[in-house]
C-alpha cells in the first residue's frame, strides 16, 4: 500500500510577513481601499493566509465560511439586522456562509484567515 506525504505549510512572523499587492478591494463602498496578502494554502475554494486592507467602509456577502484572527488594526463589523461588534488586534471572529453586512475598517487591518 502506497502512502502519500502530507506537508504542513508554515509562515513565521505573520505580523511582519511580506505581502503581495492584491489591488483595490472590490467590496469597498467609499474611497478605494488597497489590499495586500499571501496565500499559504489553497485547496479548491478553501484557502488560508494573511490579508491586509486599508481603512474604509465595505459591504460583504459571504459565499463561504471564514475564520479570522486580527494581528493588527481595528474594525467594526455589523451584520444586516444585527448589532455592531468591534474587532481589534488579538481578536478572532467567525463569519458563516451567507453572512451579509458591513466592515468599517478604522485602522489598517492584517488578519490571518481560513476560508472553507
Amino acid at each position: 500500500m502506497a502512502t502519500s506525504k502530507i506537508s504542513t505549510s508554515t509562515l513565521t512572523q505573520a505580523t511582519d510577513a511580506e505581502l503581495e499587492d492584491w489591488g483595490p478591494l472590490p467590496e469597498a463602498t467609499g474611497e478605494e481601499m488597497a489590499t495586500h496578502g499571501v496565500e499559504l494554502w489553497v485547496d479548491g475554494e478553501s484557502s488560508a493566509g494573511i490579508w491586509q486592507c486599508a481603512p474604509g467602509p465595505s459591504r460583504w456577502t459571504l459565499e463561504t465560511n471564514e475564520v479570522i484572527h486580527l494581528v493588527a488594526g481595528r474594525m467594526t463589523v455589523t451584520p444586516d439586522g444585527g448589532e455592531p461588534a468591534e474587532i481589534g488586534t488579538g481578536d478572532m471572529a467567525v463569519f458563516p456562509k451567507g453572512w451579509t453586512g458591513t466592515w468599517d475598517i478604522h485602522e489598517t487591518v492584517r488578519k490571518v484567515y481560513s476560508i472553507f
